[in-house]
């Protein structure tokens, strides 16, 4: 009873504090709540295991060496994880040479990586103009105060309060939502950034395994010099 108390005091002094902040306050509270959506969003599409999913690579290239693909197994495949569709794209041109293979996957990893960073731009621009709305906020916040103390002097403190408070409460949630913001926004990009070099060794790998032949597989055994002939 106690702690409920505590929460309903709190949420009605956030609830007050929102309320002092104006209407400069509507876009900062926008932006956080998109911020929030994106975050848990790419929390749950970029785990390790949706995208590199364990034991997948060495399953894949077993498939490649026993010649067990067809065109569903390749489907379910690339629809798996991102991983899944970058050896797809390698073992649907299997047959090709080298240098055709490693362009299909360099090809296919741009569309992986563009699609693993999807709303990051998104986030990363609102740790960029969250400062900036807060700045607005006080300017406003400040042109307030001032019409006031034009309007009726300086006598009434509680109308420069109201200004100076909605300068101030504009600025703290500009800064509340950018911080976080750009923080996540840098630790999923090297999230990301460390899935590429992940996916790079498991595709060089499978290309590896279809491009070398038995000959190139087998070792060199050196030749034997000749034995002279007896005369």
């Amino acid at each position: 009873m106690r702690a409920s108390c505590q929460v309903a005091r709190w949420g009605r002094k956030v609830l007050e504090i929102l309320l002092a902040g104006g209407w400069a306050l509507a876009p900062i509270l926008i932006c956080s709540a998109v911020a929030l959506a994106i975050v848990l969003e790419r929390c749950w599409t970029l785990r390790r295991k949706s995208v590199l999913p364990p034991g997948l690579g060495d399953e894949v290239r077993q498939w490649a060496r026993s010649g067990q693909l067809d065109p569903k197994h390749l489907d379910t495949l690339a629809s798996g994880s991102p991983l899944g569709e970058l050896l797809a794209a390698a073992l649907a041109v299997r047959r090709q040479p080298r240098e055709l293979i490693k362009e299909r996957i360099e090809d296919t990893g741009r569309h992986v990586i563009h699609r693993m960073e999807r709303y990051l731009n998104t986030l990363g621009t609102i740790a960029l103009i969250g400062p900036l709305l807060g700045l607005f906020g006080t300017v406003i916040g400040l042109i307030r105060m001032f019409m006031e103390v034009m309007a009726g002097g300086i006598g009434d403190p509680a109308r420069m309060a109201g200004g100076i408070g909605e300068a101030l409460i504009c600025t703290a949630a500009g800064l509340t939502v950018a911080i976080p913001a750009y923080v996540l926004h840098r630790y999923f990009r090297s999230r990301v950034a460390g899935y590429c070099v992940e996916m790079e060794k498991q595709a060089t790998a499978l290309l590896d395994d279809l491009t070398l032949t038995p000959a190139a597989a087998a070792p060199v055994r050196p030749r034997r010099a000749p034995t002279p002939s007896a005369s």
